[in-house]
């Protein structure tokens, strides 16, 4: 058997099938942010409990059956989250010139991540951002 390969790649393979994982993991942090030219009281100063949830996809496994490794995934989070952490997100590169939206934070998540974790066998394929319990952005890059 292939370094890379594993039983349930195998039995895809036989079916005619490509195997596809996907792999989330979640971090919290807290920040405050004041929406530039909003038509209502998000221009005002106030905060978030952010949740950021990060998926990375693979086709393939390592020996150990491990397309990446959690820990990994979620340390690259954590850092950059902490970067936000208890901070004026208007106050922050980029957001300093662009509107610190969840759509933006979102994608700022999204392409930061990928520099640090895109490999030969997974990819980051999408970041969700909670901004409350009950609304979030999901933001990916289609032709990747």
């Amino acid at each position: 058997m292939d370094i890379h390969s594993n039983d349930s790649s195998l039995a895809a393979a036989a079916s005619g099938k490509r195997s596809l994982y996907r792999l989330r993991v979640q971090v919290q942090f807290s920040s405050a942010h004041s929406l530039r030219d909003y038509p209502g009281d998000r221009r005002r100063l106030h905060g978030h409990n952010w949740k950021l949830e990060v998926e990375v996809s693979a086709r393939i496994l390592d020996a150990l059956g491990i397309a990446l490794d959690f820990k990994t995934i979620k340390a690259e989070a954590r850092t950059l989250a902490d970067s936000l952490d208890h901070r004026y997100l208007n106050e922050i590169e980029p957001f300093d010139r662009i509107n610190p939206t969840a759509e933006n934070l979102a994608g700022w998540f999204y392409r930061r991540l990928a520099e640090r974790i895109d490999g030969e066998f997974a990819r980051v394929s999408a970041v969700t951002l909670w901004e409350t319990d009950t609304s979030c952005v999901r933001y990916t890059e289609e032709d990747r």
